[in-house]
């Protein structure tokens, strides 16, 4: 849906050298020597003091040293803790009791001590997050008791099984331990280690007999669809993919489409929704509050008298038709990914039928959906804590499993963390435990802790702050948060330069050069990247003063020239046939930056065993760009004397480089960035 949107302000993370918000420290209490000694005055009796007492005494009193208030004997001064009164000596009984409990306790010989486990995520609370393939890297503290050496195992295995298979541990410094093994199956795991004695003791050669440790609890793993690291997303807007301005287009129009998508390098086809729209309070074009008769209305604005989210537009054509595009899709190689909106139009067939499932009003009318000071009048949300939360939760879960029935494998949900997020761990959760192949992606720009634990609940994949992120010093430092930070043991990111809802100032009227700088980064940064449908023609007509698509096809029928002069396409074709072919963009974690002289330009290397690759990007879309770049030459393998050759996969040009420190330049009007390919010498 149009998501309710928060002032960009709010989406990036604090602006560095922002004022810190602690608070101020309270001044220090003067000790009671500082103080000025009260003149002696008769002291009054206790029980009449209050009465008897002057204000100006009063006043002293309450100003004296705390040694100068006196008491009653035997009592404490007023508003102090009373002395604790002598604990009753314990009776002969109570100290026979004692004496039975302490006995030695029978202990099994238990030597090696195993903690400090990683990588876990909030204490074991959530799973870490892989992919089929990727090398786990475990390590733990481990130690015993006096001088003998420990040996240790990592175990691991997957639910449901119950033998564990084992690899082995080895000792890195400081009584650190270091193990590895590899998930190759989508799935859920536990991995924990395990530690004993070595050999013999050095005061007897027979050998030890002491009882392994394990750690408990065992650390959880969810290893899930290679998608959710590496996959190139194409945004098709359904009812814009036809010929006609005044209709919308069919499945037909949008299957004559694929084959072009295919070629430019796409693999995962999403689909924004493709339900009946409402027709009460349907929006106009450019989001009027009234549409005009024939006007389609917003698709996220779900359900109409020809069915709800298990339903598709008629306009589109049937569920039949539906299920054939699908199908022609996924025989071209294409996943599909649905837009997972959970908004019920007014004309929703669960208003009528559970009326119970939604908000209400003072007035007894149901609730529209708002983000104050704006409101949605052409949609409901739902209760998710009414009195039948139980049904409603189990029916929005027969939507992902009917949606699954049609062919669809990826869901990406809307708004999600406007919703409950123990419903969403607990949907996500039953869907996976038979379907772990199945993805959710939260669409969530919300404050970071909230889009983290969105992840950690269960969601797979993540948009992001890149669309914001500009210059090279916060794409440096967001990147390797994302990458090397905590969130990536459990956090994979999509990158997307727009979205239907969201026109960034530096993407509104811009140059070819600016289109292309940002596919770059969204397609090179990080192994999943998605484009929205005209991004690759430069679609940059904004709304005046807002980072909205003017015209927008989310109100309105759209047809677009898919070769109108001035597009990217090649570029785009170029680069996805570079992703596929460098096994080193295929992962997330094997991002490292590098430094340049020039804030314009940006470095930064990806890694996988023989495959290296070096990126130099232009961030200035008008102006040619120089920087002497010094380079982390063992975070690519190679030693300061090496001397290699690069070799730049989109414009065919080879160099001869030695050492850390080098020269490039780049002129946007001729190319936006290098990716070298490096070979040792």
């Amino acid at each position: 849906m149009a998501a309710p949107k928060q002032s960009v302000k709010n989406k990036p993370t604090p602006a560095k050298g922002a004022a810190s918000k602690t608070p101020a420290a309270k001044p220090a209490v003067k000790s009671a020597a500082t103080f000025k000694p009260v003149a002696k005055t008769a002291p009054a009796k206790p029980e009449t003091a209050s009465k008897s007492a002057s204000p100006a005494a009063k006043a002293a009193v309450s100003a004296a040293p705390l040694a100068s208030v006196k008491a009653p004997a035997g009592k404490a001064p007023a508003g102090l803790p009373t002395a604790p009164a002598k604990a009753a000596p314990l009776s002969a009984a109570a100290k026979a009791a004692i004496r039975a409990r302490s006995k030695v306790p029978d202990l099994q010989a238990v030597h090696a001590v195993v903690e400090n486990l990683q990588p876990v995520v909030d204490g074991g609370r959530f799973p870490v997050k892989a992919v089929p393939g990727e090398i786990i890297e475990v390590t733990a503290d481990i130690f015993r008791d006096g001088h003998e050496k420990c040996e240790a195992v990592l175990l691991f295995r997957k639910e449901g099984e119950e033998k564990w298979k084992r690899a082995p541990m080895e000792f890195v410094d400081n009584d650190s331990w270091l193990g590895k093994f590899t998930a190759f199956e989508a799935g859920n795991y536990e991995y924990t280690v395990e530690a004993r004695t070595l050999g013999h003791s050095n005061l007897s050669e027979v050998p030890f007999t002491d009882t392994p440790n394990r750690y408990q609890p065992a650390a959880s793993l969810r290893v899930d669809s290679p998608l959710t690291e590496f996959s190139a997303w194409y945004e098709m807007w359904a009812r814009s993919q036809g010929t006609d301005p005044h209709k919308s287009a069919t499945f037909q129009d949008m299957a004559n489409r694929l084959p072009e998508i295919k070629d430019l390098g796409f693999d995962v086809l999403y689909l924004p929704p493709i339900h009946p729209i409402g027709v009460t309070k349907r929006k106009g074009a450019n989001n009027a509050l009234v549409a005009l008769p024939g006007e389609p209305g917003c698709p996220y604005a779900i359900g109409n008298k020809h069915g709800g989210h298990k339903a598709v537009d008629p306009e589109l054509g049937t569920l039949e038709e539906c299920r054939k595009f699908i199908r022609t899709a996924g025989d071209m190689g294409f996943t599909i990914a649905l837009d997972f909106a959970l908004n019920c139009s007014p004309d929703h067939p669960y208003v009528k039928a559970h009326p119970d499932w939604y908000y209400r009003e003072k007035d007894g009318t149901i609730k529209c959906a708002e983000n104050p000071p704006k409101k949605y009048e052409d949609v409901y949300p739902l209760n998710f804590f009414c009195q039948d939360r139980k049904n409603l939760w189990k029916e929005i879960k027969s939507i992902v499993e009917f949606w699954m029935d049609m062919g669809v494998t990826i869901f990406r949900v809307d708004n999600p963390h406007t919703k409950p997020f123990s419903f969403w761990e607990w949907m996500i959760r039953e869907i996976k435990a038979e379907n772990p192949e199945v993805v959710f992606l939260s669409e969530a720009f919300t404050r970071p802790k909230v889009m983290k634990r969105l992840a950690k609940i269960g969601f797979d994949m993540s948009y992001t702050y890149f669309t914001w992120r500009t210059n090279a010093a916060e794409l440096r430092e967001y990147l390797e948060e994302l990458t090397q930070g905590p969130a990536s043991l459990y956090m994979k990111p999509i990158f997307f330069p727009t979205t239907p809802d969201i026109l960034p100032w530096h993407l509104q009227n811009a140059s070819p050069a600016m289109f292309k700088i940002r596919f770059a980064l969204a397609a090179t940064l990080v192994g999943s990247y998605g484009i929205y449908n005209s991004y690759e023609l430069c679609e940059g007509t904004p709304v005046p003063g807002k980072e909205e698509f003017t015209h927008s096809e989310k109100y309105q029928y759209k047809v677009w020239d898919w070769n109108r002069p001035g597009n990217i396409k090649g570029f785009i074709k170029a680069l996805n046939g570079i992703r596929q072919d460098n096994r080193a963009l295929h992962h997330l974690k094997n991002l490292r930056f590098h430094d340049a002289n020039n804030p314009n330009i940006l470095v930064y290397s990806k890694t996988r065993e023989e495959n290296i690759l070096l990126f130099v990007v232009n961030l200035d879309p008008h102006n040619k760009q120089g920087a002497t770049v010094t380079l982390d030459l063992a975070a690519m393998g190679l030693a300061a004397e090496n001397i290699y050759g690069l070799y730049d996969l989109l414009s065919h040009e080879s160099y001869v480089w030695s050492g850390r420190h080098n020269y490039v330049e780049l002129a946007p009007q001729k190319e936006v960035m290098h990716i070298f390919k490096i070979e040792k010498f």
